[in-house]
């Protein structure tokens, strides 16, 4: 078995990771979020356990050294709770990764396959006078201040943050009296994803870890969200939204209710965030 001064054993998996690393300074492995969040992750558990255990010759800031080699948008692994060992962390942190990626690869097939649009997914489309960089800060960055400009939810809340790309999130309609459908509560995994100069904000449903179920509430799930972000041909203070969406709301709904729940339900959600643009737009 291989030693590093001191008598510590060198693990495998910590010459094999660091190979990793070298592969991701080629500019193709670099655009592979989860290859190079599961590289960072595997490098920094191995490296704090030689230092753990007394390697003087490894100083606690090599984890973060190797983080700067692999790119400035890399994130640091959070620390895991005292429940949750650091591979169960990991191995979470990468599902909800793949999952997003998989979500992701699935709207860009359904958008690039216009003639097989059905009854579901809808689509919506507009364009809004605000830059992309803007329109991406609202509908991902500040996700849990939705409920003060949009009426329809009642809480928007990020579970977990994975990397710099990914979130798991639960999101609560608001009661209405008189609404055919019904409070709804939602637990997604949302991915971020760049092609040229668009934004695509990923939703899907995941059942890892969900929060209980909310008194009144039915547990609904979106089979897929994809809003796509682009500047405006000439203009790039102004962004074409597009926005792909098919959800699975649960409960007994009359297909005909259906059919106008979610156009409406993108509408309204459209209309707000309309009116909250305008409303903190400088003078």
């Amino acid at each position: 078995m291989q030693r590093v001064p001191g008598g510590i054993p060198a693990p495998a998996m910590l010459q094999a990771t660091v190979k990793l690393c070298c592969g991701i300074a080629h500019d193709p492995l670099r655009r592979l979020p989860g290859l190079k969040t599961a590289a960072v992750a595997a490098i920094q558990k191995d490296i704090r356990g030689l230092v753990a255990r007394g390697s003087h010759h490894l100083p606690s800031k090599i984890p973060h050294y190797f983080q700067k080699l692999m790119g400035k948008d890399t994130a640091p692994c959070p620390e895991p709770t005292r429940d949750v060992s650091p591979s169960q962390s990991s191995s979470l942190d990468l599902s909800y990764i793949r999952q997003g990626e998989r979500a992701l690869q699935q709207a860009l097939s359904i958008l690039q396959q216009h003639t097989s649009w059905q009854a579901e997914p809808v689509l919506a489309e507009v364009v809004l006078t605000v830059p992309v960089a803007q329109l991406h800060q609202e509908l991902f960055e500040r996700m849990e201040q939705m409920p003060q400009w949009n009426p329809n939810l009642s809480q928007v809340k990020v579970l977990r943050r994975v990397g710099t790309d990914t979130l798991v999130t639960h999101e609560v309609t608001t009661p209405s009296p008189g609404n055919l459908v019904g409070q709804r509560d939602f637990v997604s995994v949302r991915h971020r994803g760049r092609r040229d100069a668009a934004i695509y904000l990923v939703g899907t449903a995941t059942h890892a870890e969900p929060p209980p179920p909310q008194e009144g509430c039915i547990r609904a799930e979106s089979r897929l969200s994809c809003i796509v972000l682009q500047p405006l041909a000439g203009d790039p203070g102004r962004t074409h939204l597009t926005w792909l969406l098919s959800m699975d709301l649960k409960g007994w709904i009359p297909a005909a209710v259906l059919h106008r729940v979610l156009p409406q339900s993108q509408a309204d959600f459209l209309e707000h965030l309309r009116r909250h643009l305008c409303a903190t737009a400088g003078p």
